[in-house]
């Protein structure tokens, strides 16, 4: 069945209105794709961004730029971070704690429920998105559900800028920061069939180029799309809708790329996602290898 295509949607953190702001100040924004929420809080020291056990049914993941420091708690496990790093929390009760003033994001899925509905684009996703594959969930990692921390430092790699996470809901892929405006003759523009992927810059600018496919259903072509935007922001990507991303500007710049469920091209790349040992594959992909 062919679906109409959707438009992307931005979420300009450092300028538009947040979602709510909290009683010491601390400010939250939320922007959603068909499958994923994602959670920018420029929070202030002491804020408790907590999770219940009612409100959270899955796992998520808790990013630390290099400059925000934070305790993450979940059950009995409890890891203090400087910044730069990844946590995988599991379902159920939770907390991050900021240790002194800073970004922090969370990215769950879509199936915590409350975050999606406070989302700038709830609205867009009431359809439910037919055009998205359902989220599947993959096994559950070794050892159970539980706190997983990442140091992103020590999974830095000389063959590749990627640094891929993945969860059994999620994965993100945590890319090195950029030292230099992107080369215009290596673009990499390319499609995805029935996922989004949504583009989290920390740092830089970044210029979001987006063409739509025709359909038979001429009234509905849009234009290209060249959306020049800051950081920190997200850029959505809707299915089928050809992209790329150009850093501009001056250096550093970082994105964040995400997606749910994990990938299965990616997943496929021996070596290629950090802790792929501790998640394990679906047995359709597994029996592929």
């Amino acid at each position: 069945m062919n679906h109409p295509i959707r438009a992307s949607r931005s979420a300009r953190f450092y300028e538009d209105p947040p979602a709510w702001q909290d009683a010491d100040g601390t400010r939250h924004w939320v922007i959603r794709g068909g499958t994923f929420v994602v959670v920018a809080t420029q929070a202030l020291e002491g804020a408790v961004l907590a999770r219940s056990a009612a409100e959270q049914p899955d796992e998520y993941m808790v990013l630390l730029p290099e400059v925000t420091r934070a305790r993450v708690a979940a059950g009995a496990d409890t890891v203090s971070s400087d910044g730069d790093s990844l946590s995988i929390l599991p379902p159920g009760a939770s907390s991050v704690i900021a240790a002194g003033a800073g970004w922090i994001y969370r990215v769950f899925s879509h199936r915590a429920k409350d975050l999606a509905a406070r989302a700038s684009n709830a609205a867009d996703y009431a359809d439910g998105a037919p055009e998205l594959a359902p989220l599947e969930y993959w096994p559950e990692p070794v050892g159970g559900f539980k706190l997983r921390h990442y140091r992103l430092a020590e999974h830095a790699r000389s063959d590749t800028t990627m640094r891929l996470f993945r969860s059994t809901n999620l994965m993100i892929n945590v890319f090195l920061p950029g030292q230099a405006p992107r080369d215009v003759r290596k673009m990499t523009p390319h499609s995805h069939a029935d996922f989004e992927q949504g583009s989290l810059a920390l740092r830089g600018s970044y210029v979001h180029h987006l063409r739509y496919p025709w359909t038979p259903d001429m009234p509905s072509w849009r234009e290209d799309e060249h959306a020049r935007i800051g950081s920190p922001s997200l850029c959505l990507m809707p299915a089928k809708v050809i992209h790329t991303s150009q850093s501009v500007g001056e250096p550093p710049m970082q994105l964040v790329d995400i997606f749910s469920p994990p990938r299965d091209d990616f997943s496929l790349k021996p070596g290629l996602v950090c802790n792929a040992d501790e998640y394990p594959l679906p047995q359709r992909l597994a029996d592929a290898v």
